[in-house]
């Protein structure tokens, strides 16, 4: 279109805004010689009026256009109008959230603060308003379902816990991560607390914290449950002062327990040799040399071993760490006799290194150095060279979650042959524990009666009856709830166990057989760090080994 074209364009239309109306009004005076007009020479024509935010009414703008070329003549057609902003504010189901929408202003008025604070308080919001968020969504004009009002959700109390005084205490129950893999800890020299020492102090729950919902209801916050002391703590006692505090009754070692702990006595000693005799104690055994050959110490807790253990026995009811080494029978003519040298553990055995020897443990066997030609069984796992060489070399081992060294075998291809994976005498404690916990719930079943008798037929009971029933259904109830978490500690173990490795973190050397199950596995020949167990497809084989395992 030429200048004098564009010139002509629009001649005879006028356009005013209606103040009263709040809109843009066309007017036609049907001029001849008027050039076309179209919807954007309209919007522009709008624009330059400062009436470009407006709303355009589409089906006017088209009547607009047809009468405008049609040379017919109008008056106070409404093109265009003024719409104001609008909102909307929605509580939440529990009147925990407050909600805004606003619909932005089309040469209109906005949405002022003063009115959503009154939309508010309409619904009946007391508290919780975001002025900041608010603010923001006012400035940008616009929100849709924007959460501007939030309640305050009750804090429930804290449960009572048991804090231990007493923060070098060795505990009876090894900590195990959700991947199978144990904290090994330096066993360190044995605490030993003296009578009245303070061992674990009771800390009651909190109450907690209502909350408050947007309307101004109060929302109740669930209290903390109390935690009491165990009723068989040996060698503890409650302080006379503190009902809150537990004491040692007796001079020995503590020991963490579920329920709070214990205090066993301990036997220091120079060695273990002809001059002592054997060593049987109820309590935990801290020797500072050697344990001589034919020599055994039996002790209800943990044994500490300074020196050497040779061609001795030690059995201890909780871990044994032998700070030298452990030299066994195996190989020995009469190694392989009953009440052969051994040393077994209710939970860790720790040593320097070992040759020749056989050791069970309950959890983790931890060998510092290099381990030859011995048997090494452990429930969990079993780790070789942590800080020194870490060779494991021939032998028959087992262990239920990993075994773990530097290198596995030897250049001069050794038979060793290590069995991971499930332990059958896991089984057979989770039968156990399933058949206990039925007995008891069928005892709980038998006092439930008598009660629910009791509640039926007042007085049918001698009171002192009803209430020994009271707190042998509690003492039952206690005692099952012990025995789940037992079985499902132990489930848990048995699913960890289908995923037992045995990881060569530098080395592993043919001649090493694997057995999982029915599975085995024989390694052919030299690898670097690697790891054995079973793939995806259920194939006992090598792995890549997972170095974060190790570290």
């Amino acid at each position: 279109m030429d200048d004098a074209s564009a010139s002509q364009q629009g001649l005879g239309l006028t356009l005013s805004f209606d103040e009263t109306a709040r809109a843009v009004l066309a007017r036609n005076s049907a001029t001849a010689g008027a050039a076309p007009i179209d919807e954007g020479w309209l919007r522009a024509a709008l624009a330059e009026h400062g009436w470009g935010e407006l709303r355009v009414l589409p089906d006017a703008v088209a009547e607009l256009l047809t009468r405008y070329h049609a040379g017919q003549a109008f008056e106070a057609l409404r093109v265009a109008e003024a719409v104001d902003a609008s909102l909307s504010v929605t509580l939440s189901d529990d009147h925990m959230l407050a909600q805004l929408t606003l619909v932005p202003a089309e040469g209109g008025t906005p949405v002022s603060s003063e009115s959503v604070l009154a939309r508010l308080n309409e619904l009946g919001v007391q508290h919780g308003v975001d002025h900041a968020v608010l603010a923001e969504a006012l400035a940008a004009g616009q929100a849709e379902n924007l959460i501007v009002a939030r309640g305050r959700a009750p804090e429930d109390g804290k449960d009572g816990a048991l804090e231990p005084c007493q923060s070098q205490a060795r505990s009876r129950s090894p900590r195990v991560s959700e991947n199978g893999q144990v904290d090994y800890r330096d066993l360190g020299d044995i605490v030993v607390v003296h009578p009245g020492d303070a061992l674990m102090r009771r800390v009651a729950p909190t109450a907690g914290t209502p909350g408050r919902t947007l309307t101004g209801d109060t929302l109740a916050a669930q209290a903390g449950k109390a935690v009491m002391f165990g009723m068989d703590l040996p060698g503890t006692r409650l302080s006379a002062d503190d009902p809150d505090l537990l004491v040692a009754a007796i001079t020995g070692q503590p020991v963490m327990r579920p329920d709070g702990m214990s205090v066993e006595p301990v036997l220091a000693i120079e060695s273990v040799d002809m001059a002592s005799g054997n060593i049987r104690f109820e309590g935990s055994v801290k020797i500072k040399g050697d344990v001589g050959a034919g020599m055994s110490v039996t002790a209800t807790g943990d044994i500490e071993v300074g020196g050497v253990v040779e061609l001795a026995t030690l059995e201890a009811g909780g871990s044994v760490a032998v700070r030298g080494g452990i030299i066994g029978g195996l190989g020995r003519k009469d190694g392989k006799r009953s009440g052969a040298p051994c040393v077994r553990a209710a939970v860790n055995v720790e040593a320097g290194y070992a040759q020749n020897a056989h050791i069970e443990a309950g959890d983790c066997i931890v060998i510092e150095d290099t381990a030859v030609q011995c048997e090494l069984i452990a429930a969990n796992h079993i780790v070789v060279g942590r800080k020194h060489r870490g060779c494991l070399i021939g032998g028959h081992h087992q262990a239920t979650l990993s075994l773990t060294a530097k290198e596995v075998g030897s250049p001069q291809r050794i038979a060793t042959v290590i069995e991971i994976g499930v332990n059958p005498a896991m089984h057979r404690q989770m039968l156990e524990l399933a058949k206990a916990r039925d007995a008891k719930e069928t005892q709980l079943l038998d006092v439930s009666k008598l009660l629910a008798l009791a509640r039926q037929q007042p007085g049918r009971l001698p009171e002192a009856t009803v209430d020994k029933a009271r707190q042998t259904a509690a003492a039952i109830a206690a005692a099952i709830a012990d025995l789940r978490e037992q079985f499902e500690e132990l489930n848990r173990k048995v699913g960890l166990a289908m995923g037992a490795r045995v990881i060569a973190t530098t080395k592993l050397h043919e001649a090493v057989e694997v057995r999982l199950g029915e599975r085995h596995f024989r390694v052919p020949r030299e690898y670097e760090a690697c790891a054995i167990g079973l793939d995806r497809d259920g194939t006992l084989g090598l792995l890549a080994v997972d170095e974060e395992a190790w570290h």
